[in-house]
């Protein structure tokens, strides 16, 4: 499974056993992989660029942990997808108030952790989505691109692109409604 450029099973490893240019030539080849990959996740451009830095921050400090070189592709992959997760959380969480003083916008402490839950279990709902689905959904109504656009850059019809976007609401939607996802799981 891995690409035979930047994660050919020699390179991998050597980067394992120690070897510090297998290293640098590993963490440089990944590099616009994972750059690609954390932007089609991530619902920011600064999002997707902080998971693709902590991507390759994991795999430069871990690397001699990876039990299976063919594994390296996949691994980096998951790194990536929490992050981007992660983010969108701290995301969907409600702003805090910067100064000390309250004001009637500001909600109460049983709001806010209504809204935390709330947030969470959006989260959890987008993660649960196959991965197809999850990038339509988050290009098209996170971060804002236009149907084409998003058509385009995953190599889709507009049509097909339509059409996961349509599943992946109906499915957080139905997550959403669903009692027995009331509590979190965590």
């Amino acid at each position: 499974m891995a690409e035979p450029g930047w994660a050919n099973e020699r390179l991998v490893t050597a980067a394992r056993d120690g070897d510090t240019e297998s290293i640098v030539a590993l963490v440089s080849g990944a590099h616009p992989h994972v750059q690609r990959f954390a932007r089609s996740l991530c619902a920011t451009p600064e999002d997707a660029e902080d998971a693709a830095q902590e991507a390759l921050i994991v795999l430069y400090r871990k690397i001699g942990t990876l039990r299976a070189s063919g594994a390296l592709v996949s691994w980096m992959f998951r790194i990536i997808r929490n992050e981007c997760v992660r983010r969108a959380r701290l995301m969907l969480r409600p702003p805090h108030a910067e100064s000390g003083r309250s004001t009637a916008a500001t909600p109460s402490a049983e709001e806010e952790v209504f809204q935390r839950l709330e947030a969470a279990r959006i989260a959890s709902a987008i993660a649960a989505l196959p991965a197809d689905q999850r990038k339509v959904l988050i290009m098209r109504d996170v971060q804002g691109i236009s149907g084409p656009m998003v058509a385009g850059a995953l190599g889709l019809s507009t049509a097909a692109m339509k059409s996961r976007l349509h599943r992946a609401r109906a499915a957080v939607q139905r997550a959403l409604s669903d009692p027995d996802l009331g509590g979190l799981d965590d």
